[in-house]
């Protein structure tokens, strides 16, 4: 019988967030409801703004309809698999076939499988700070524990090897790394990668390489696939569809394991059977996946100067650059920036507080920082997928915001008071 309180939710939920689709999100769509016209910059939609999948691959299922009517393998179906091996062999990639490739409902199925395939209670993985949150989630919902290994905005969001190394213990399972990385852009240079790799071969670590933005670069910052790095231990890559070919609703991702996965086949054996239970994945777009590795590859257009994505990544990072309140490491790939806050300017600014008040009085909808697991209550994530005239108005927008807190705390200065809480002051302006 359900008692008066209600049906309670399992406790292995207490410590997990997704604020990119969280109380905000739910906010900005009570207000679409109320006939506001909200700028929603809050995830990384291609589609929401006009970025279309390529046509071979729409073409590509379609004549493939038939095919797709029943259960594939529980791996996915061999096209698909043996596009990502050539993939992977063109770019040095050795001793990879099919059999290594696991095609998931998109990568973030597959970080789940990946991860229970793994850990036992209390079993440790190490996931950068700021992190795309679904991996800090699944480790504590795999009954794991995420160590965060500090990525700082003093060294654009690249993470110190030594500083890692630190925060090995004998329970320490894995090694996280997110390049390009989601939230802040940045590409690891090679010598910091080469130094992850062998750290994990020196300790045993399973890296987790989440390179869904692969080729999402800017301004010759070179992408280096993990598992060129990775010999003397088991390394899986994790990309897919969603990104770079603009296919976030066919939820299509792949896992492809290289390195010493001969001394890992329990571990693989696990992951199929996991895979096994859920049937298998999407067989309708696991078919556009040939098409899409083989064939034209479009995002080159979209990253190069004139390109969509490279000229809206301009815009924000002039708008940064003429702001008296924003400071931005450049963003070298993906397909966002994570914008930080002078808080010498405004001190006591709150994350939080700014995206909620950027919503209900500017109608844009951001992430704020502390969603993606950073000590630091002073950084928005945006997505630069808009085109660069709403991108700048969506810039002049926040700097009105973040001008009426400064006004807000030399009132408060004037008037006795503290200028604690920047954020707090600033409410008489909705």
């Amino acid at each position: 019988m359900m008692s008066e309180a209600g049906i309670r939710p399992s406790d292995s939920l207490r410590h997990v967030r997704y604020e990119i689709r969280g109380r905000l999100a739910r906010r900005a769509h009570e207000l679409e409801r109320q006939g506001y016209e909200i700028v929603s910059l809050n995830i990384g939609n291609p589609r929401a703004f006009g970025l279309r999948t390529p046509e071979t691959m729409r073409l590509a299922m379609i004549e493939n309809l038939a095919e797709a009517e029943g259960y594939c393998h529980q791996k996915g179906i061999f096209p698909a698999r043996e596009a990502v091996v050539m993939q992977q062999q063109a770019r040095g990639i050795t001793g990879v076939t099919a059999e290594d490739v696991f095609i998931g409902n998109g990568v973030s199925e597959l970080i789940d499988l990946v991860l229970r395939a793994l850990l036992d209670e209390g079993d440790e993985v190490l996931v950068p700070s700021p992190d795309y949150p679904l991996w800090t989630a699944a480790v504590t919902l795999n009954r794991g524990r995420a160590v965060h290994y500090p990525c700082r905005p003093g060294n654009a969001f690249v993470p110190d090897p030594q500083e890692v190394a630190q925060l090995v213990t004998p329970r320490t399972r894995a090694l996280v790394i997110i390049n390009p990385n989601n939230p802040t852009g940045a590409v690891y240079p090679r010598a910091v990668l080469e130094a992850l790799a062998q750290l994990a071969e020196r300790r045993g670590l399973i890296v987790f390489s989440d390179e869904i933005y692969d080729q999402m670069t800017y301004d010759g910052a070179e992408f280096v696939p993990m598992a060129t790095l990775v010999r003397d231990t088991l390394c899986a890559t994790l990309s897919g569809l969603s990104k770079v070919y603009r296919a976030c609703g066919y939820r299509v991702g792949w896992a492809v394991f290289s390195g010493r996965t001969h001394a890992a086949a329990e571990y693989l054996n696990a992951l199929e059977l996991l895979a096994s239970l859920r049937l298998c994945s999407n067989v309708l777009a696991q078919w556009a996946v040939q098409t899409a590795l083989g064939g034209h590859q479009s995002i080159r257009e979209l990253i190069s100067p004139g390109g969509r994505l490279h000229d809206s990544r301009a815009a924000i990072l002039t708008a940064v650059q003429g702001s008296r309140f924003l400071r931005l490491a450049p963003p070298g790939g993906a397909m966002y920036a994570f914008v930080g806050v002078e808080t010498g300017a405004l001190p006591g600014f709150d994350d939080q507080q700014f995206t909620l008040d950027l919503l209900e009085q500017k109608h844009v909808l951001v992430a704020p920082g502390v969603s993606f697991n950073v000590p630091y209550r002073n950084h928005f994530r945006i997505t630069n997928l808009p085109d660069a005239a709403t991108l700048r108005d969506v810039f002049a927008r926040i700097e009105e915001l973040l001008g009426a807190y400064a006004a807000a705390t030399r009132e408060s200065s004037r008037a006795g008071g503290t200028a604690s809480n920047v954020v707090g002051a600033s409410s008489r302006f909705k």
